[in-house]
This record gives C-alpha cells, structure tokens and sequence, in this order.
C-alpha cells in the first residue's frame, strides 16, 4: 500500500484528491492538510511513500515546503501538483528534490500512476512543461533579487520593503534595480510580472 499526505488549500479540491485517490486499491492518504507550514508535521508523523504538493498555499508555498518534507523523512518522495503550470517552478521543484511535477488539469489516473511511477525510483514531469523548462533558459535573478522583487508587490514604499527584509534602502533599491535591467523591464511592477510569469517568484 502507498501511503500519502496531500497538502492542497483548498478544501474541496483536497477531498476530491482523497476520494479519488482511495478508489485505487494500492494507494491510501494518510494525511490531508491545508497550509505548507503544516507539511513537515505531517510528513514528520506519518512518514509516508509520498508528499503531494500544491505550490500556492497559505504560510509556505510548496516549493519552499519540500525541503520540510527532505529533512523530515528522507524516504519520502514529492510530487508537485499545481494549477500553475510554469517552466520556473518547475526548475525551483526539480532543484528543491521533488520527483514528480504535474498539472491539476491531467486526469485523476495519470496522477495515479506516476504515484507508481515514482515510488518505483522515476522521475515523473508533464512533458509541456518540461519542453518550456528548456526553452526558457535560466533564471537570471539571484535569490536575493528575486525575493526583494516578490517584496514590491502591491508598489508597498522602498522603505517598507527594506524594514521587512532587515536590509538597507539603498540596498533595495540596488536588487529592484539589478533585476529590472536584468528582466530588461521598464520598472519594478513589469519586472515582477515578467518573474511571476516564469515561476521565478
């Protein structure tokens, strides 16, 4: 019997997960929950064969989470499962550790079976995505950058940026700055745009 913990926030979506999962005779969720700050708890209690994420989830996204889950029980394998289907997430998954990243929109039973798949010892990505992943190149923003530019959103002041970094205002103005000519934007919310677009934030 597989076992999984799925980490979904959305309720119904989560459920759905369970119910159709549990018709399968070898795979049972052990574990469903809500938040990516949850995940490691999870993880940590049932140690299961693997962790299914989705990546935009309140207190951790699970990007972020799959190191939680690494450290917590190294045997158990992750698989993304996101509605955004972007080349950068993909990239930040693969390079986190994950094993498996796919799209909401694939059927229930391909979802089964690359469960399979990957406790078997495969890796296991949606072909579209993987395909983009190549094409789209590296992602040019350092991780400070990136963060910094994730920080701007909602065009909150520099020195409210600065005072939740711990980092100086000319230090803020430094990244936004790097990342604009690096993204070749025209200002910081057609910067953030352009790195959301690409999973690189």
């Amino acid at each position: 019997m597989i076992s999984i913990v799925i980490a979904e926030d959305q309720t119904m979506m989560r459920s759905a997960l369970t119910t159709l999962l549990e018709l399968e005779g070898d795979l049972r969720v052990v574990a469903g929950v809500g938040r990516g700050d949850d995940v490691a708890d999870a993880v940590r209690q049932h140690t299961p064969d693997i962790a299914l994420l989705d990546i935009e989830m309140p207190g951790k996204s699970g990007l972020d989470a799959i190191s939680d889950v690494r450290r917590e029980s190294p045997t158990t394998a992750v698989i993304v499962v996101t509605t955004f289907g972007r080349a950068g997430y993909l990239r930040r998954a693969m390079d986190a550790g994950a094993r498996g990243f796919l799209v909401k929109d694939d059927p229930v039973d391909e979802l089964a079976a690359a469960i399979r798949r990957v406790v078997a010892g495969e890796t296991v990505v949606d072909q579209l995505l993987a395909a983009q992943a190549l094409s789209a190149g590296e992602n040019s923003l350092s991780q400070r950058e990136a963060e910094v530019l994730a920080a701007s959103d909602g065009g909150i002041p520099i020195s409210e940026i600065a005072e939740k970094l711990h980092l100086s205002s000319a230090t803020v103005r430094n990244y936004i700055s790097a990342a604009i000519g690096k993204l070749g934007a025209r200002n910081r919310a057609e910067a953030l745009e352009l790195a959301r677009r690409n999973g690189w934030v």
